[in-house]
């Protein structure tokens, strides 16, 4: 099966295209700069998704197309609408014209308690595009990335962790390499909406005492009122693009249970661990 993989050089992008060439496929990894994609996939295309005269044959022989291509933060200018909604919608469009079998797209759960917020909103757009297609899709929405905990690590290590309300919103990350198992699983038995997380469920307060444990040092938590985050929230959209974008999805976030079925054999404890062995090493090997 052939497989074209847009978004390839970001965080979940390179366990898809390490996932789906371990199951034997010929992956195909879209990407804006091919130097920054050696020996990602079997054939790097470098284009512009938000150029759709760039995408003209890329997906000629192609069985399936899974795109995790998105922005956290701004760049070039773009925003969410003309990443996270045109770009993939011109994905489509392409793959619809090269009769793809399968669109996969990575979205985000709960996205209905989010409305408002511009990633979320240009997200939803899209699958709504996709579910509205002849396209057979299949859309995946996990609860968070364990690349997005690394914050509250960094916030162990400065000395203490910031956390909104009681902390006791549930969550249960997942890693990339297990939300790779997970969507290649999906697509490969054709299914059409999965939620998933991993297997570890946590209070927002327990990751802050697991990077805490990590480090070695005695938890110091403060817990602000969630008035505050809310207060934030309806501030945030008088600032530039660029800083509010991010700040309004995390903080929704913030205010969720962010939880899915349980998957992948990844444990977010056994990640922080590992950051704060390498991070101890680094810090070791630069001393004079």
């Amino acid at each position: 099966m052939n497989v074209l993989v847009a978004g390839a050089t970001g965080y979940l992008g390179r366990y898809l295209c390490a996932e789906y060439a371990r199951r034997g496929h010929h992956v195909t990894a879209l990407v804006r700069d091919t130097a920054r994609a050696e020996g990602l996939a079997d054939l790097l295309i470098e284009a512009k998704a938000t150029r759709p005269e760039t995408l003209k044959g890329v997906m000629d022989g192609v069985d399936v197309v899974v795109s995790s291509l998105g922005i956290t933060r701004q760049v070039d200018g773009l925003g969410y609408h003309e990443v996270d909604f045109q770009a993939n919608l011109n994905l489509l469009r392409e793959a619809e014209a090269a009769g793809v079998k399968r669109f996969a797209y990575v979205h985000v759960l709960n996205a209905p308690a989010m409305a408002g917020v511009p990633l979320v909103d240009a997200k939803t757009a899209f699958a709504d595009a996709l579910q509205a297609s002849d396209m057979p899709a299949t859309l995946i929405a996990p609860t968070g990335y364990f690349s997005d905990m690394g914050e509250i690590l960094e916030m162990a290590r400065r000395g203490r962790v910031w956390l909104f309300g009681q902390g006791t919103q549930r969550l249960n990350p997942i890693h990339g390499a297990d939300l790779a198992v997970a969507i290649a699983d999906a697509t490969d038995a054709g299914l059409g909406w999965i939620e998933v997380g991993g297997p570890d469920e946590m209070t927002q307060d327990e990751i802050a005492r697991a990077a805490f444990a990590a480090l070695g040092t005695a938890p110091r938590i403060t817990h602000l009122p969630d008035s505050l985050r809310r207060a934030a929230l309806a501030v945030l959209p008088i600032l530039p693009r660029r800083v509010s974008g991010p700040a309004r999805f995390f903080l929704a976030a913030l205010g969720l249970d962010m939880v899915a079925p349980r998957f992948g054999t990844r444990h977010l404890t056994d990640h922080f661990a590992t950051l704060a062995a390498e991070a101890a090493h680094q810090s070791k090997n630069a001393r004079p």
